[in-house]
Parts: structure tokens; C-alpha cells; sequence
């Protein structure tokens, strides 16, 4: 039996990555696609990093909820593998990241692109996620 499509949406500790849960909430209902959110966290990192940062994922999560989606936290430091598999495992159709027009975020959209040929990787400029 397939998987439901899903539409995946990759979050930091960022609140302003609500916006990008928000815009992954809107193309899954227009790809009729089930939606899920990801944040991953380098192995050397604190996993929750700040106060500040619980306090977003935290918000993150329940914005995530109100739009019956379910959010992964993940440990790895390679986080383009950590995506690509993550989306593989869930069959993920679309991936959505914010971008604030670094060189960083676009890097981080074409490895993707080239670990995941078949997926749709739609980049939200002005948006950091």
C-alpha cells in the first residue's frame, strides 16, 4: 500500500518559522497531501540550545497540532542526509524551507535537490527556517 503523499516543512528555533508551518499547511490542502514538520539539531549542539529555543519548538509544536501535523525533532550533523532520509521514510512529495537569501539556505535547497530528484523543493524567501 503507498504512503500519503506528505508535504514536509523544515523548521529551526525560530516563532517566525510559523509562517513557514502555515504555507506547508496550505500547499498540503492543495495537494490533498498530509503535513509534516522537521527540525534538526547538530550532535554537538544543546538540543534545545536556549530558553528561547524550547520556547519556539514548543510553539512550533502546537502550531504544527493545529494543523494536524506531526513534528520530528532529529540529532545528526549532517542535516541535508538527516532531511532526505526523513522525507524518504515519510514519502514526502513536497519539502518547503525558508530562506532569508543567504548562501547557506540555497546550498541547503540544491543538496537537497540532488539527494531528493523526485521531491519538490519550494523555497519561502523571507522567511528563515
Amino acid at each position: 500500500m503507498p504512503k500519503e503523499p506528505r508535504v514536509l516543512v523544515c523548521v529551526t528555533g525560530q516563532k517566525s518559522c510559523a509562517r513557514l508551518i502555515h504555507d506547508g499547511a496550505e500547499i498540503a490542502a492543495e495537494e490533498g497531501a498530509a503535513l509534516s514538520v522537521v527540525h534538526v539539531a547538530k550532535l554537538g549542539s544543546n538540543f534545545l540550545g536556549s530558553a528561547s529555543e524550547a520556547e519556539a519548538l514548543e510553539y512550533l509544536f502546537s502550531i504544527s497540532k493545529s494543523h494536524n501535523a506531526d513534528m520530528m525533532l532529529l540529532r545528526n550533523d549532517d542535516v541535508v542526509r538527516t532531511i532526505a532520509s526523513h522525507a524518504r521514510r515519510i514519502g514526502a512529495t513536497v519539502i518547503v524551507l525558508g530562506s532569508d537569501s543567504n548562501a547557506r539556505q540555497n546550498r541547503l535547497s540544491r543538496e537537497l535537490q540532488n539527494a531528493l530528484p523526485d521531491v519538490e523543493i519550494r523555497v519561502r524567501v523571507g522567511l528563515t527556517g
